[in-house]
């Protein structure tokens, strides 16, 4: 499994990219900007749509 690659980002992962707090990166997965999924109390977030997501920002 070592050339296994993550598939997904967590809450945590986007809030660190994106140099915001928790809470406004929970609100981003809330207002449905990508797609999420959730594990029992776990969030994580598609990184092709995160990606797609923040490729389409004009930042």
């Amino acid at each position: 499994m070592s050339n296994c690659e993550n598939r997904t980002y967590t809450v945590e992962d986007i809030a660190k990219m994106l140099n915001i707090g928790r809470t406004s990166a929970y609100n981003l997965t809330k207002e449905g900007h990508f797609k999420t999924v959730r594990i029992g109390n776990t969030i994580r977030i598609s990184k092709k749509s995160f990606d797609e997501w923040l490729d389409k920002l004009d930042i």
